[in-house]
């Protein structure tokens, strides 16, 4: 009889166990239409930024003006500054650890950390690099929230403090693949791998497709003020819609990974159902035939 007791304390422990990763599953499925729609949403907006200030930088070509901008002028790569966006909390599968795996493989050399997220902080933090800040953001990934990671972290780049900004997320694919990314940002060397990248995964914009605007541009109040303010836009737009894109890459993961263990909890309360239908069957057995074999033995 310990034996089935045994059995029925581990059938309840695992139907409780799967009812919470049951209600994560669907919390989880709630937020990630959410953070679906706003990584959608943002992407043609970004590319639009992306084309513009393509499109500023063809036409100043054009009229012979020289393009004078720190985000454009390369560097001799000393330090690297690198952004990593990871969640805060685990229970998403292999999500962080294939990202934490990336950096270990191609960061190599003097680099500078700014994590968005307790699990790459924590990463940052065991494996003894350099950590200029960490930040922490809410599920709605608002742009205002960012404003303190993105001075910090454009200050370093126009300081010289890094060399580079290159961001390191999950990338949302589809709700099962989220693949890790190591994104280059600054200094900004080819808008069209940029655009490239961006119209992938925007289809509606097909007047994007060939470069080159034949309309005539007026600059107010100057060239030199648009493209000193548009390239700093530029960057923070495209760091928020990443971020955006690594919330839809979490929440998917830890539907996926929630779901799965729900599912092997059923698949356990059935095998434990059974082993304890055979145990109680076994210990009726075994009592019928005490019971025969002490009438036949009167």
């Amino acid at each position: 009889m310990a034996n089935l007791r045994d059995i029925r304390r581990r059938i309840k422990s695992v139907k409780n166990t799967r009812q919470i990763t049951r209600a994560m599953q669907l919390v989880s499925s709630s937020k990630m239409k959410r953070a679906q729609d706003a990584a959608v949403a943002g992407r043609p907006y970004a590319l639009l930024l992306a084309d513009l200030l393509d499109t500023v930088g063809e036409k100043l070509d054009l009229s012979g003006t020289t393009i004078s901008h720190p985000f454009f002028e390369k560097r001799a790569v000393k330090t690297r500054g690198i952004l990593i966006l990871s969640t805060d909390k685990g229970l998403c599968g292999a999500l962080n650890t294939n990202l934490f795996r990336k950096i270990t493989e191609e960061v190599k050399g003097d680099a500078k950390f700014i994590t968005v997220g307790r699990k790459a902080t924590q990463f940052i933090s065991r494996s003894a690099r350099d950590l200029i800040a960490d930040f922490t953001v809410s599920d709605k990934a608002a742009f205002s929230e960012l404003r303190p990671m993105l001075k910090l972290l454009i200050d370093a780049y126009k300081n010289g403090e890094v060399d580079t900004i290159e961001i390191a997320y999950p990338s949302f694919v589809n709700v099962l693949v989220q693949e890790p990314i190591i994104q280059s940002l600054l200094p900004i060397v080819d808008l069209r791998e940029v655009l490239d990248q961006l119209k992938k995964r925007v289809s509606a914009l097909p007047s994007l497709e060939s470069r080159g605007d034949s309309r005539e541009m007026v600059f107010e109040p100057s060239a030199e003020a648009v493209l000193d303010a548009l390239p700093e836009l530029y960057a923070k737009v495209i760091i928020h819609q990443l971020l955006l894109e690594s919330r839809a890459a979490e929440y998917c993961a830890r539907m996926v990974a929630m779901k799965a263990a729900t599912d092997n909890a059923s698949t356990l309360v059935d095998d434990l159902t059974l082993d304890y239908n055979k145990a109680r069957q076994a210990a009726i057995t075994q009592e019928i035939l005490e019971i025969a074999a002490a009438s036949a033995a009167n």
